[in-house]
């Protein structure tokens, strides 16, 4: 227990100058007396209210101190403690390029992806999680966290066009193994979704699914787009305007990419068989990680509150109804 504003307790040292005037005016309160032989008083024993005589300011004193106490924010105390976990290191390097926004999948292919994605990473409480995105250049949206609120966040500002359109699929893999080439986890895993073929970035998708595959990283690669063609918005001066686009998905070479480090080749065609491909993902082995837990500061004030309450209600009552004098 701590006090996140100590300095308050001082206001207990109130209570001397007042148990120093109560001592007073008590003393002042009766006349005095003078009789020659108290002998007929000696076999008066006190009532049972003289017994009772100090003790509305014994209760009155104790509510002021609980009250100080409240003033001054009795508090948990922090703790940070390290704990083992199951989870896997797990990096989603997601195309925001242009087609992405192909109306194939509901409400489009990049809301589509990040909403099932966002369902994925709600579901893995103890995983590490980042975020790589890329069109024709790639950059780390979020490193690996097992904060999946900022996680959450960061995902949540997708947007095409945040940078220059294209698709470097090598690229935007070579960004994401250097995210997690580093991890202590069993398991390391990406999972790459694109829609279309690689046409820019220097490094090949498959020398770049080679360098995941010399650390130990399972690569499983989602293919987006119906078969044949797909609606696709097109921004004119008189509007939007959709016309029928056919879709290219460049398979082989995710192929290529999944089976040689370990993973699988998905095709997603609509937004149920993108979730069931996230859900099968879900079943991946797991493996213990340390994780650093911390506790929160609670407000303990309500208990103290409560009994000063309490205290001056009885202290009132007893003065009210039990030893109420006339003046």
């Amino acid at each position: 227990m701590i006090f996140a504003q100590p300095y308050y307790l001082f206001l207990v040292l109130l209570l001397i100058p007042a148990w120093v005037w109560y001592y007073l005016k008590r003393k002042k309160r009766y006349a005095s007396l003078q009789v020659s032989n108290t002998f007929v008083f000696q076999k008066q024993k006190p009532g049972w209210k003289n017994h009772l005589q100090h003790l509305p300011i014994v209760l009155r004193s104790l509510a002021f101190t609980l009250l100080v106490i409240v003033l001054a924010r009795p508090q948990s105390v922090d703790s940070w403690r390290n704990t083992t976990t199951e989870g896997i290191d797990i990096v989603l390097a997601l195309d925001i390029s242009t087609s992405m926004l192909a109306e194939d999948l509901k409400p489009n292919r990049l809301e589509a992806a990040k909403s099932i994605a966002s369902s994925f990473i709600a579901g893995r409480d103890n995983d590490n999680i980042g975020l790589v995105v890329f069109a024709a250049e790639s950059f780390t949206q979020c490193p690996l966290t097992t904060d999946h609120a900022v996680l959450m966040n960061l995902f949540g500002s997708i947007q095409s066009g945040m940078i220059e359109d294209g698709t470097a699929i090598g690229l935007g893999l070579a960004n994401a193994v250097s995210r997690i080439k580093e991890s202590q986890a069993k398991s390391k895993v990406i999972i790459l979704l694109t829609d279309g073929t690689n046409n820019r970035g220097e490094i090949d998708p498959i020398t770049a699914a080679e360098l995941a595959k010399t650390f130990g990283i399972r690569v499983y690669t989602i293919g987006v787009g119906t078969i044949g063609k797909a609606p696709y918005p097109f921004r004119t001066a008189n509007g939007v305007v959709y016309q029928n686009i056919d879709v290219v998905i460049d398979e082989e070479p995710l192929k290529q990419i999944a089976g040689m480090t370990g993973g699988v080749y998905f095709r997603a065609t609509d937004n149920t068989k993108l979730q069931g491909i996230y859900q099968e993902i879900d079943q991946l082995e797991k493996t213990k990680i340390e994780v650093q837990e911390y506790s929160k500061r609670e407000e303990e004030y309500r208990p103290f509150a409560l009994w000063a309450l309490f205290l001056l209600v009885l202290e009132f009552s007893l003065r009210l109804f039990v030893l109420r004098s006339l003046p």
